[in-house]
């Protein structure tokens, strides 16, 4: 028997998913980690960081990676704040004419970047911008599993969030 197939990928994103943002900000409860930075002109958002979500994410059985405009920053701000190693990181293309075509076409800009980075693998997608024309362009152009997640950013990831990804996760074993 050869090696065991590569865990399915789930891609990250951060503003939204983890920071939520869009509701009055009394709403939004501040979670102290301990890592709170000591400068004036840190990230305010960082304190709805909820701690609880590194060892939610770390129980799912997939590999997680950042998909994100804080790139390697959310391993640097992120990560330690709710409990996460160090992750990859997928790193955005400089924007192409592409980009113009496919924002007109109503396709995310992520999008094409994350299914060449999966390579074939199935992957779990949680953002809070995915529109069905990101999940008919991913089922046309991915050959493997895909469930893109939408998340409403007002509230984050949710108990509903995490039970709806781990179950299309285990279904794939």
């Amino acid at each position: 028997m050869t090696g065991s197939p590569q865990r399915p990928l789930l891609f990250l994103d951060v503003d939204g998913p983890l920071i939520p943002f869009g509701a009055a900000p009394e709403q939004y409860p501040a979670h102290a980690t301990g890592l709170e930075p000591l400068d004036s002109d840190a990230n305010p958002l960082l304190a709805r960081l909820d701690p609880e979500h590194g060892p939610r994410l770390a129980a799912l059985p997939c590999e997680v990676v950042w998909a994100t405009t804080w790139m390697a920053d959310a391993n640097e701000c992120i990560a330690p704040r709710i409990g996460l190693p160090q992750l990859a990181v997928v790193v955005w293309p400089e924007p192409s004419d592409i980009d113009d075509q496919d924002e007109r076409n109503g396709l995310h800009w992520k999008t094409r970047t994350l299914v060449e980075w999966a390579a074939g693998r199935p992957f779990v997608w949680v953002d809070d911008e995915i529109t069905d024309t990101d999940r008919a362009w991913v089922a046309a152009h991915h050959p493997a599993n895909a469930l893109l997640h939408r998340v409403d950013p007002r509230r984050g990831l949710t108990d509903h969030d995490y039970a709806a990804i781990e179950s299309w996760l285990r279904r794939l074993f």
